[in-house]
């Protein structure tokens, strides 16, 4: 059985879930989220892409309801014992295999918890549960009371963390030794999955975001690839992963003589993820960090060239992307806590100019304020 944590580290997970659900008065929670299954099972799948659901009731009862290519695979990487399998036919509707199982654990009339912020959670799949269940249950929707139990990190946990960060560092080293001026993105990319992979990592939750030129102003991946030029731009995010944990970097790499407008936006992304790093403390407000992020950047002048939100909390996510909850965005309410990990990124493009600034590290909240995972410089690199 590949699971990847203790015995006592998922018996307390469960246990802090159970907990939750006595405070919300709920009989049963209804798991879509894929975060949330490996998190509290162990189990590891992209299966979650069709109709799939872990039912936990009050007195402990794990069942999964899946398809019949996650049998063996949830028998080979997680604890669940028992493991129903939906039969994919012509008009097959899993919700009836799901009341079946809800009927066995008594849950007529119940109070249901339902995880319908889930990508396996389709608006067709999400009609047909609402659907099966009414007038047989209560339900609500509980899409973060295991995401509010995630964001806080155990000891466990950060060892993982950090080794992805150690992963994502070896990547940078390959990225820097690969770009110049004629390069292949695509070689680059290459090199730097290819040092995550034989690190003993993974792959990430989404695809590495890479652009050269008018691309670098890019915040998504998309298929170009092309050769950089002797004056040119590259604009990377990546992210280390070990055991679907991320840590996540963003550097923007001048390429030739670095313009004197690049080196300004780069000090000005330093001072920015500089007082970040000092407003991310335990007791504080995670929309007090963005606040700080825009206050600093708008002084600096670069109001039109920045983003509305400057991180995200990072750990075990899947496809289609490694962003957690909760966001760095303003008014945010949620307080941080040691154990948080944030990935906070400093966004700058000039569409004016054509030109890309982009500086990105993770932290570890700790008790006295936070640690950036990442070893490697934050001054400019040319090459």
């Amino acid at each position: 059985m590949g699971l990847h944590f203790s015995k006592e580290e998922f018996s307390q997970r469960k246990i802090k879930v159970l907990k939750s659900m006595k405070e919300q008065n709920l009989d049963a929670l209804l798991m879509f989220r894929q975060e949330s299954m490996y998190w509290l099972t162990g189990y590891d799948t992209f299966g979650y892409v069709f109709f799939q659901t872990l039912i936990l009731d009050k007195n402990g009862n794990t069942i999964l309801l899946t398809r019949a290519p996650d049998l063996r695979q949830a028998q080979n990487t997680s604890n669940i014992k028992d493991i129903r399998i939906w039969v994919d036919k012509d008009g097959s509707n899993p919700t009836d295999d799901l009341k079946v199982i809800l009927n066995e654990l008594s849950l007529k009339g119940k109070n249901l918890g339902i995880e319908y912020e889930a990508y396996g959670m389709t608006g067709r799949n999400a009609l047909r549960l609402n659907k099966s269940l009414e007038n047989y249950c209560n339900i609500e929707d509980q899409s973060e009371l295991i995401t509010k139990l995630r964001v806080v990190k155990s000891h466990e946990e950060i060892v993982y963390v950090k080794k992805a960060a150690e992963l994502a560092d070896n990547a940078l080293d390959q990225a820097w030794k690969n770009t110049k001026a004629g390069a292949s993105e695509a070689k680059i990319l290459a090199e730097m999955q290819k040092a995550v992979l034989e690190g003993g990592g993974d792959y990430p939750a989404n695809e590495y975001i890479i652009g050269s030129g008018h691309n670098a102003l890019l915040c998504r991946y998309q298929a170009e690839k092309r050769n950089l030029s002797k004056q040119d731009q590259l604009s990377i995010e990546w992210a280390g992963t070990y055991k679907h944990y991320h840590s996540a970097m963003f550097r923007t790499i001048p390429i030739g003589k670095a313009d004197p407008k690049h080196i300004k936006m780069h000090e000005a992304c330093v001072e920015a993820l500089t007082n970040c790093e000092n407003k991310l403390k335990s007791g504080n407000k995670v929309g007090e960090v963005f606040d700080v992020h825009a206050e600093t950047f708008d002084d600096l002048g670069y109001n039109k060239s920045r983003m509305n939100a400057c991180g995200y909390s990072l750990g075990s996510t899947f496809s289609p992307n490694w962003m957690d909850w909760p966001m760095l965005y303003t008014g945010n309410p949620y307080v941080i806590q040691p154990g948080n990990i944030f990935f906070m990124h400093m966004i700058l493009m000039d569409s004016d100019n054509q030109l890309a600034m982009n500086l990105g590290e993770t932290y570890l909240v700790t008790e006295n304020g936070n640690e950036r995972l990442g070893k490697q410089t934050l001054d400019l690199v040319t090459l």
